[in-house]
């Protein structure tokens, strides 16, 4: 079994779901510290008069600095919802699947959530359907699943892996490769994979090509079929 274990972001980019797509089971990790400035409550979208801006969801931190991730909390009582809708109105005369897209964020942003994960649990599985992905997205805080404590950064993944059972490979965005050893893993019976996605450009009505946008911004340019077609676009590092 291939496994992929991700903290849970908000509308991620598209490397994110090619993850999800080339393994056959996908863990939300959210049982470490909230480290600022990151992409838990926030995403890139276009912006009026070129460039990007940050669509965000409010959080308090309940534990002050040392908050994990499985506590935070959604500040409902800001109009959070509507901005992000009026903000993504950039794309309303470009976007060849503006409607769609727009009508699909409307429906995710139906339930009012409490905690940010289960927020941004709810939203992967949408956008996953959207895509043709029936997925589920289990939450490490939430499995009961008993691991080895963690000595260094990147024995998270391999105790999970091996608390979870049946796993022969590991899956694991880039970004990361520096902090894992393939030993520890290979060691346990299981092989270590970075899978580097194409971020290739697409045709977003402009005439500079903003890259690394949320999963918003491509499916507002593209249909499910040729997501998928970026999405099988990847190799192993």
């Amino acid at each position: 079994m291939k496994l992929a274990i991700m903290q849970p972001y908000f509308f991620p980019y598209l490397g994110y779901y090619s993850l999800i797509k080339h393994t056959h089971e996908f863990i939300i990790f959210d049982s470490v510290q909230y480290i600022r400035h990151g992409w838990l409550e926030r995403n890139r979208i276009l912006k009026h008069g070129g460039g990007s801006l940050y669509v965000q969801v409010p959080v308090s931190k309940p534990d002050g600095q040392k908050t994990l991730i499985s506590s935070l909390e959604i500040r409902n009582d800001e109009q959070w919802k509507k901005r992000i809708l009026s903000q993504l109105e950039v794309y309303k005369r470009i976007a060849p699947h503006y409607r769609e897209v727009m009508s699909l964020v409307q429906e995710i942003f139906r339930p009012d959530f409490q905690l940010l994960t289960h927020l941004n649990q709810h939203l992967l599985l949408m956008t996953c359907q959207y895509l043709g992905m029936n997925r589920t997205f289990p939450i490490f805080s939430e499995m009961g699943l008993a691991i080895e404590t963690p000595k260094e950064a990147d024995e998270w993944a391999l105790n999970i892996c091996k608390a979870y059972g049946g796993v022969s490979s590991y899956f694991n965005p880039p970004g990361g490769k520096e902090f894992f050893l393939a030993e520890k893993y290979e060691a346990s019976g299981i092989s270590l994979n970075f899978l580097q996605v194409n971020l290739d450009a697409y045709d977003q009505k402009r005439p500079e090509f903003e890259p690394g946008l949320s999963i918003l911004d491509v499916m507002m340019f593209n249909d499910p079929q040729a997501i998928n077609q970026m999405l099988d676009q990847y190799r192993l590092i």
